[in-house]
């Protein structure tokens, strides 16, 4: 892999405690955008937004059509739409059928992003009640990324990760508590 320019984060069930837990241990001076795929049910993602920036030492913001993926900010898919990176790293929103029962799906997200970023994308899966993030991971390590899988006896919803485990494989597999120490070792000089 070459050096990390952007990560991707996709979770379901449990997700917005773990993306706390994360967010909390990342540095403040990470250079990379983050775009997250969470699945919340809810129809709109500005709480969620406002939650994670209570734990996160950068911005938390949604991510909105043809903005760029900033620097150093945290940017959440909204609700109701498939968030997609495109070739020219800027985002754009889809009304395309759900994918795995979701939208936004952490597969559309995945797979675009390792289209745009190829060996210098992280893509990080973490707790969930279905299969979604799976297919996109392992686009993610087929185009040369990297992917970080949470352990599923450490997850509160383990087939996530499993799904990711069984049909991606993994680069790392680590309890949640060890996954923001490593992004933080990946992605700085």
């Amino acid at each position: 892999m070459a050096a990390p320019v952007a990560i991707v984060i996709g979770c379901s069930a449990g997700g917005l405690t773990a993306l706390e837990i994360l967010f909390s241990g990342l540095l403040p001076i990470l250079p990379q955008p983050i775009a997250v795929c969470c699945h919340t049910g809810s129809a709109t993602v500005d709480l969620m937004c406002e939650l994670l920036a209570r734990h996160a030492s950068m911005p938390v913001v949604e991510a909105r059509e043809r903005a760029p993926l900033e620097a150093g900010v945290i940017h959440v898919a909204p609700s109701g739409y498939h968030l997609l990176v495109e070739p020219s790293r800027r985002f754009s929103l889809s009304v395309d059928e759900r994918v795995s029962y979701a939208r936004p799906s952490i597969d559309v997200l995945f797979e675009s992003a390792a289209e745009a970023y190829r060996d210098t994308l992280i893509g990080v899966l973490l707790t969930g009640a279905n299969s979604d993030g799976a297919e996109g991971l392992a686009r993610i390590r087929r185009n040369g990324g990297l992917a970080i899988v949470q352990d599923p006896a450490d997850a509160e919803s383990p087939a996530m990760p499993m799904a990711a485990l069984d049909i991606a494989g993994t680069d790392h597999c680590l309890p949640l508590a060890a996954i923001a120490p490593l992004l933080n070792r990946l992605c700085l000089p």
